[in-house]
């Protein structure tokens, strides 16, 4: 759950086909085994009936035997919708467009990632000029015959000649570091295994790169067992592993991590350590030009955020939110480092800043204003200069770059309306559109806009709605409500495919950005944790509620989505107001509120969730807990789980269990089903083949248990041209 976690036109003629909407018998599930087992937390005895569902799937013949029958209900059910083909089909036409990245700019050349529609991963191009040819640097459509194995990461030496980069396997977080030789193509024989939670950054030399990494596990205990105790290294070239140096770790401190960069003037490597998944951070700095010297204390307390912008020798730039909720940039003398001394920059604004990038000797601030994309330039004294105009309501990424270069690059999207790239000229604040998407729709159809509504206590939460143009507020939509509200993490209205699948047969999208996230800075999302998780859902029920109050849609035509901690939300909504909702997609969601930290890197997210080790916690978690609020004799919305088996950030023994007990539960017909994907893993990575075949059962299962009209036959668009 790492912080840093998608518009439909008419599918033609293939879909004006009869559709048998009748949800019909109750399904046969495979039986599941229930145990007599109990935990004591403080007093209070909790029943975990399927606790051996917690077992790896890989380890556990009996696990991988429920797996099995779970999966052939699943798949004999979705492949027995009529219009699953047809919905398929036209999220294939629909994905078959080339997609870009906004290139960036390094050791001399231009690198950017292309994806030619279909091609179950993106292949990573590198030119000598923006426009020259380019020639393939990474394809990892070469790397495995089903596309499950993906680029992870990557980081240019400063002098051109080297690539470290990352390889994921299946989805897992576990990465694999080589190095690649970018004049011949050819890898060097250095590899890096065990490495999870981090990036490289190599010396201005060239000669090697810091990393941090974990010790490697016991065999069969991978992809489960708790990972602590990160260490950070240095790796120089052709070199073994083994004889890597180890720069800094803290064995009196199991759950610190280490981020680790050097400066663009390559004299200091700034450490930034944190612990769990909340934004304070301490600051080490080690000066490069001193072999023996060691890291020394800049902020030496998890007070606030501090996030590395850049630096003029000793001199540091952070975005903080120190005594600035929605957050501000500041300079620290490392020659005067006592916060007397601390000069700020940039102040806060009504807006939430989100980050901060020093290119063309100019901040470049990234600001969220209503959950929209806002971006202003700063000089190094912190005048303001300009700010950049985008054209809708929208989301936009990039803006990378050394502080000599004088261009960047930035994609920008919205909803229905797919990639831009552009080049920004820092000296003269023109973007220039360099590529557009070509997709098969025409983004004039639909119409995004933003409203606001009360939550349960009265809090105003924003949420856009995205849909074709022409829709009738008659309370007859289908309408797909999709949810996160953790973390800090913001969402921001940017295109998906398949988002734009669901709204082409008739559906509506709508996103509200509940509190917990970091729409509006630190006490937005202090208001959705530990104690205050309660309002996240009150949320994201209320949205709902306003989604039925103003005739978008009823209670039987409501789906509701979220992923990860948006799982979560999924199954605390659906157990808490199950009459409210008539399909529910919970997606590799947190469902064990009383053990999730006992997994892989759950226990960094106690600084969210809080921890059932603690007493006054444990009764907070029990009250929303999935898994342990689900009743029997309930009557649950039509439900549709989904998990993979290599997910080693939320164990997929969440979604086991949480099926297991509504399927045990469920007194109505609608069914509950768990799809269990294999060689994938939280999401990152995935091939296109296998999100294709997601959403196709996804959307089917929306379309049949909301009773989804087929829509009237058209011709499809020849393609995005700028209309």
């Amino acid at each position: 759950m790492q912080r840093k976690i998608a518009c439909f036109a008419p599918f033609g003629v293939a879909l004006a086909v009869g559709f048998a909407f009748a949800a019909g018998p109750k399904l046969e599930y495979p039986q599941t085994l229930r145990v007599d087992h109990y935990d004591e937390y403080h007093g209070t005895r909790v029943a975990d009936p399927y606790r051996w569902l917690e077992d790896d799937v890989r380890e556990s013949e009996q696990v991988a035997e429920w797996v099995a029958a779970q999966n052939t209900v699943t798949f004999s059910y979705l492949n027995s919708i009529p219009q699953r083909e047809a919905i398929k089909n036209r999220l294939t036409q629909l994905w078959d467009y080339e997609r870009y990245s906004a290139p960036f700019k390094t050791g001399g050349r231009y690198y950017y990632s292309k994806n030619n529609g279909l091609q179950n991963q993106s292949v990573v191009y590198m030119m000598d000029t923006l426009d020259g040819e380019p020639r393939v640097l990474f394809d990892p459509n070469t790397w495995s015959e089903d596309g499950t194995v993906a680029l992870a990461g990557m980081a240019f030496s400063d002098d051109g000649r080297y690539v470290a980069y990352g390889i994921a396997d299946a989805g897992s977080d576990w990465r694999r570091w080589q190095v690649r030789d970018l004049s011949t193509y050819q890898d060097l024989p250095d590899v890096i295994n065990w490495v999870k939670f981090s990036a490289a950054s190599w010396t201005k030399d060239g000669k090697g790169f810091f990393y941090a990494r974990y010790d490697a596990p016991s065999e069969g205990a991978e992809f489960q067992a708790v990972n602590k105790f990160q260490k950070l290294y240095y790796h120089r070239l052709n070199t073994p592993q083994a004889d890597d140096v180890l720069v800094y770790h803290r064995p009196d401190q199991p759950d610190w991590f280490f981020g680790a960069k050097v400066t663009e003037d390559g004299r200091y490597l700034v450490i930034t350590i944190s612990k769990g998944t909340d934004d304070k951070y301490r600051i080490m700095y080690k000066d490069l030009s001193e072999p023996y010297g060691l890291p020394i204390d800049l902020i030496d307390n998890f007070d606030a955020e501090y996030s590395f912008a850049g630096n003029d020798g000793p001199v540091f730039y952070f975005k903080t939110d120190l005594d600035a909720p929605k957050g501000r940039l500041i300079a620290i003398d490392a020659r005067r480092p006592s916060k007397e001394n601390w000069v700020e920059l940039v102040g806060e604004s009504e807006h939430t800043l989100q980050g901060v990038n020093l290119v063309g000797n100019m901040f470049v601030a990234r600001y969220l204003r209503d959950a929209v994309t806002h971006v202003r330039m700063f000089d190094v004294t912190g005048r303001h200069v300009r700010d950049i105009e985008f054209p809708a309501l929208g989301s936009a990424r990039g803006f990378g770059g050394k502080r000599s270069h004088t261009e960047t690059f930035y994609s920008f999207s919205s909803f229905a309306t797919p990639p831009s790239i552009y080049r920004y000229d820092m000296i003269t604040g023109e973007s220039k559109l360099l590529r557009q998407a070509d997709a098969d729709f025409n983004p004039d159809d639909y119409t995004t806009r933003q409203v606001f509504y009360e939550s349960a206590d009265g809090t105003r939460v924003p949420m856009f709605l995205c849909h074709r143009k022409g829709l009738q507020l008659n309370g007859e939509n289908p309408t797909l409500l999709y949810g996160y509200g953790g973390f800090n993490v913001s969402l921001t209205p940017y295109f998906s495919t398949t988002r734009l699948a669901w709204m082409e047969m008739g559906g509506v999208f709508a996103m509200p950005n509940l509190r917990g996230g970091g729409e509006y800075g630190v006490e937005w999302h202090d208001a959705g944790r530990l104690a205050n998780k309660q309002n996240v859902f009150d949320d994201f029920i209320a949205a709902a509620e306003w989604l039925i109050a103003n005739n978008y849609t009823r209670s039987d035509k409501l789906a509701i989505q979220g992923g990860s901690n948006g799982g979560l939300l999924v199954g605390a909504c659906m157990t808490q107001r199950p009459e409210l909702f008539g399909a529910c997609l919970p997606a590799v969601g947190v469902m064990d509120m009383l053990r999730f930290h006992k997994f892989t890197i759950g226990w960094a997210w106690v600084d969210d969730y809080g921890s059932s080790d603690d007493r006054e916690q444990f009764t907070t978690l029990l009250a929303y807990s999935p898994y342990h609020n689900v009743r029997d004799g309930s009557r649950y919305p039509a439900t549709l789980i989904t998990t993979a088996d290599t997910d080693d950030r939320v164990v997929p023994g969440h979604s086991f269990k949480f099926a297991a007990a509504v399927q045990h539960a469920q007194a109505g017909n609608a069914p509950v089903l768990i799809r269990i994907e294999t060689r994938a893993g939280h999401g990152a990575g995935t091939p296109t083949k296998k999100i294709i075949e997601k959403y196709a059962d996804l959307w089917a299962f929306l379309a049949k248990t909301l009773e989804v009209p087929p829509q009237p036959p058209t011709t499809p668009t020849s393609g995005y041209s700028g209309r």
